[in-house]
């Protein structure tokens, strides 16, 4: 029994990409400015996105043309392939039909530049000479420094530190398309030295590189900041996997009973999950939606839904979220693209009128799942992606209990082959799962903006 793959062409790129705020039925918490608590403009962004990105931020259009520039660029990668993987099937020995839209085949070997492109080219469309960004597994600071090689824009990265030391060939990576990386905290910024005059061992965090990338962009004329997930422009554009995905499964002559998809700031799983999710709001039916996360840091799981401030030094706008408390760092497990303390406003918003379901798992765990797949399919997921799999792995085994047949659709985002020591680590029982820091989270909810 040999995997299946559903193969599309290259005309069916997708023309636009879908936009979910036209078919919410209400719509999301406005964004607020820090300071007056009323709710933010396009000349309050302005400093850090290009306004034709700001325009996409805001925007209720079900439907945004993708250049065709873009598109040009897509062609590299996209569409991309899905598999029915029906060697896991057998050793599950499930009834269950389970298929994965393959997101490691891009340039750097994940869904990343579905974003990272279109941002770079709209920036050089406005004149913009350098663009700064954040990066944890570095899936998305190799992808933005990809997409500014493309483009003819200097990049800058910063790295946070956990990810930096684990994750040498993706610093690499970023260096070979000639991005400048930093380790974060660093002494370059005011938010890093703050951070470090506190502690110095510090590992780092999704927020404090944020902020330090923020601030650069903010206090240089020629720079503009480029952020990788949680902001509704860069869901939008990982709207290609979802729409690729539907035309797919028509191609497989099946539905979708389980979609899944990991979540660390929301990319990637609303870039599968948002074009069936609009479908199911506008009364055509879908399927049950699962988001899964890592246990360490459980932002949708646990975390309180409120407004908060989307880096650790309070430069950024305030939004409505699932939180942790900006001054939340996580553990150093090796999930690094999942570190976030937040989640993103969109999937926040969803989760909390009853459309996603949300489920947590430990680190060890989705390792375990992470083998098993590479063994019965031949691909090495990221970690980040192993989590996506672990929960497609115990939904099928839920069918095999059960004695019933469902369709299970996961995005495998990327693939770990610049992962291996993670996986070494794992296999020689380094590895660790990291309890909740319940005491931790609690002092960074304390913290929370009054709104």
């Amino acid at each position: 029994m040999d995997t299946i793959k559903y193969l599309l062409q290259e005309q069916d790129i997708p023309k636009y990409w879908y936009n979910i705020q036209s078919d919410l039925p209400e719509p999301a918490a406005p964004v607020l400015h820090p300071g007056t608590k009323q709710p933010v403009g396009p000349d309050d962004l302005a400093p850090l996105f290009p306004m034709e990105l700001i325009m996409q931020e805001v925007s209720t259009e079900r439907e945004i043309e993708i250049p065709e520039p873009v598109r040009d660029i897509y062609r590299q990668w996209r569409p991309t392939p899905m598999y029915r993987a029906r060697r896991l099937e057998q050793m599950l020995d499930t009834p269950a039909r389970i298929y994965y839209k393959y997101e490691g085949i891009s340039p750097v070997g994940s869904h990343k530049p579905n974003t990272a492109v279109p941002q770079a080219f709209y920036n050089k469309q406005a004149g913009v000479k350098r663009l700064t960004t954040e990066t944890g597994a570095g899936q998305w600071g190799s992808s933005l420094a990809m997409a500014c090689s493309f483009f003819g824009i200097e990049c800058e990265v910063y790295m946070v530190r956990v990810s930096y030391d684990q994750k040498p060939y993706r610093r690499g990576l970023m260096e070979a398309y000639g991005a400048s990386v930093t380790a974060s905290p660093s002494n370059k910024t005011n938010a890093g030295r703050s951070i470090l005059a506190e502690h110095p061992d510090s590992t780092g965090s999704l927020g404090i590189a944020i902020s330090e990338a923020v601030e650069l962009a903010a206090t240089s004329d020629d720079t503009k900041y480029a952020l990788g997930s949680v902001l509704n422009h860069v869901l939008l554009h990982q709207s290609v996997i979802g729409l690729e995905s539907m035309r797919q499964m028509e191609m497989a002559d099946d539905g979708v009973d389980i979609l899944i998809g990991c979540t660390g700031g929301g990319s990637n799983f609303a870039g599968i999950a948002f074009p069936f999710i609009g479908k199911k709001l506008r009364g055509e039916g879908g399927p049950r939606v699962i988001a899964v996360e890592p246990s360490a840091c459980p932002s949708l799981t646990k975390g309180k839904f409120a407004y908060d401030f989307g880096d650790t030094a309070h430069l950024t706008p305030l939004t409505k979220m699932h939180t942790l408390g900006s001054t939340f760092v996580p553990p150093g497990f090796h999930a690094g693209g999942l570190r976030y303390h937040g989640m993103a406003p969109l999937v926040s918003h969803l989760h909390d009128i009853g459309e996603i379901d949300a489920i947590s798992y430990n680190q060890l765990q989705t390792f375990r799942a992470g083998l098993q797949f590479a063994q019965a399919e031949g691909i090495l997921p990221a970690p980040e992606a192993n989590h996506a799999v672990a929960a497609a792995i115990e939904e099928a085994e839920k069918c095999r209990e059960e004695g019933v047949s469902k369709s299970i659709l996961f995005n495998l985002c990327g693939h770990g082959n610049f992962d291996m020591q993670a996986y070494i680590d794992y296999q020689a029982g380094k590895l660790v799962d990291y309890e909740y820091a319940e005491e931790e989270i609690a002092m960074a909810l304390a913290g929370l903006p009054v709104v």
